[in-house]
């Protein structure tokens, strides 16, 4: 930043001390000349001569005076300019070693003006990435600030549609609320109707359970006279069962194998059931509703392909108590108390696949029972 040149210094003092000299030498010569040549003229002037020379000895004494004090003066001139000299030189010592510090001072400024210009870049560089950061943290912070503003006001507007639709949901409230209490109103009074209707009808169910379960039971023992009836009719053979509330005939005893046309020992059969059924009709009170259902099983062999009769075990059950069926009505059985249904291979009394199991699920099933 600074450079400052220094030239080297020679030492003059010496030449001007002479040039001094010569000067003063000079000075004299001229003045011996000019006195020496205007006392020659003068001498020659016959009218001054005298009175020349008087002045012209004065004069010279004068000047002698005037040169002993020049030299005086030059001697006290040149002790001074001695004196000077040794100052001036010892100041130009001293100067030289203060020049010399002034540029060790210089140098060590410079280098610490260089570190302060770098320190000063590196500061630079830090600010202008720091207004950079700040300035990112401003954009940041307006934007921040946009989206606060924004969310603000979208959170307004859903709080100023939710408290329209609270107070629609309040009025609407209100409204089903008169609607309720209203309906309130008519249910008290309606329910006090129903508690009126509650009882007669109580009294009306509870004579229809109490003529029910008189009826049930009278249905029980119709039953257990109907399956005594068929055993007999049958001649209690061990192939026709009883299980529970039905009344088990084989299929084999009915229908060939695969078929749903009963057979002529089939007929038979159904004939003596159908005695039975008859009987009951005359025994049974004619307010009990009561049917004989007729319901069809198969075993779970699969149907003969090519078979155009029937498409599946399912068709072959129905088929089957539906031909039962028929004929207890050919017999003289009235046909609305009959209902006939067929389950195909869905209910097995048996799970296995051997001749005997098959055979037990091969069946015509028979119950009395109520509508």
């Amino acid at each position: 930043m600074f450079n400052f040149r220094f030239r080297d210094r020679t030492n003059t003092w010496p030449a001007f001390v002479d040039l001094f000299s010569n000067l003063v030498i000079i000075l004299i010569f001229l003045l011996i000349v000019f006195v020496f040549l205007w006392t020659t003229t003068s001498v020659f002037n016959k009218r001054t001569g005298m009175k020349t020379i008087a002045e012209l000895q004065q004069t010279n004494a004068e000047q002698s005076e005037k040169i002993r004090q020049m030299t005086a003066d030059e001697q006290e001139a040149m002790r001074l300019l001695i004196q000077a000299r040794a100052r001036l030189e010892s100041a130009q010592t001293d100067l030289e070693s203060k020049d010399l510090s002034i540029i060790d001072l210089i140098t060590a400024y410079e280098n610490k003006v260089n570190d302060l210009q770098a320190q000063d870049e590196a500061t630079k560089q830090q600010m202008l990435n720091l207004v950079a950061q700040l300035n990112a943290s401003q954009n940041a912070q307006r934007e921040l600030a946009d989206g606060l503003a924004k969310k603000q006001a979208e959170l307004q507007e859903t709080m100023r549609l939710q408290a329209q639709k609270l107070e629609e949901y309040d009025a609407e409230y209100q409204e089903e609320l008169d609607k309720l209490t209203y309906a309130l109103s008519i249910a008290e009074k309606s329910a006090k109707e129903q508690e009126v209707r509650y009882i007669e009808m109580s009294t009306r169910l509870n004579k229809a359970l109490a003529d029910k379960v008189a009826e049930l039971k009278a249905m029980e023992e119709y039953q257990s006279e109907f399956y005594r009836a068929i055993k007999i009719a049958l001649g209690n053979t061990s192939s026709v069962q009883a299980d529970g509330d039905r009344f088990i005939v084989p299929s084999d005893i009915l229908f060939q194998t695969g078929s749903y046309k009963l057979s002529t020992e089939g007929k038979n059969q159904v004939r003596l059931i159908s005695n039975v059924i008859k009987g009951l009709e005359e025994k049974i009170p004619t307010d009990i509703n009561w049917i004989i259902r007729i319901d069809g099983h198969t075993d779970k062999k699969p149907v003969v392909p090519g078979n155009r009769a029937y498409a599946d075990n399912m068709q072959l059950s129905i088929l089957r108590a539906r031909a039962v069926m028929n004929e207890l009505i050919r017999d003289g059985v009235s046909a609305r108390r009959l209902v006939p249904s067929g389950f195909g291979d869905l209910h097995p009394i048996e799970l296995g696949t051997d001749a005997v199991s098959l055979q037990k699920n091969r069946r015509i099933e028979l119950q009395l029972t109520n509508k």
